[in-house]
């Protein structure tokens, strides 16, 4: 290709679609580089427990009532606002998790444990006349402990993590 073919060629190409024609570039040795991909977005652990602290506040209004001093209410106040409180907070939580007890026995009976080994502390917490070893074989089960078999958060998107529930401006 000519000089003055390869001058046209990329003044009108760069004119019209903005580039430089791929025969002019590889004939004067250029070569095109691909902008690099860009990063997904770091999604960080905490992102998931904000984002349930925030389906929390937006569904039952939770963070509101624990940030509200209640020391001033009638008992019978704070019980009546509790109850519409646990009622959406249960839904929201049913809805986005699925909770299974860590033990699967009835609260108040025996259970037996493994005395060989100190049960995983993550799982179970022994209370009580505990040995320094940890190793027990078994007690009265006061808690069964909770652990979440599932978890079906929607994607976070482009919202910020740390805003637990926006401020509200009525317009009159």
């Amino acid at each position: 290709m000519s000089r003055i073919s390869a001058a046209f060629s990329s003044f009108f190409s760069i004119l019209f679609s903005g580039v430089l024609p791929d025969e002019v570039a590889s004939e004067f040795g250029f070569t095109k580089i691909k902008p690099p991909a860009p990063e997904p977005p770091k999604i960080k652990l905490s992102d998931g427990a904000l984002q349930l602290l925030q389906i929390l506040q937006r569904d039952a209004r939770l963070i509101d009532f624990l940030m509200e001093d209640i020391k001033d209410y009638s008992d019978d106040q704070v019980g009546a606002a509790v109850r519409g409180i646990h009622t959406d907070a249960r839904a929201s939580l049913l809805r986005h998790l699925t909770l299974s007890p860590v033990i699967d026995g009835v609260e108040g009976t025996n259970q037996k444990l493994d005395a060989a080994k100190a049960p995983d502390p993550n799982r179970i917490k022994l209370i009580g006349n505990v040995p320094a070893s940890g190793k027990v074989p078994g007690g009265v089960l006061r808690h069964r402990g909770w652990m979440a078999s599932q978890v079906n958060l929607p994607p976070l998107g482009k919202q910020d993590p740390t805003i637990l529930g926006p401020a509200e401006i009525e317009v009159e």
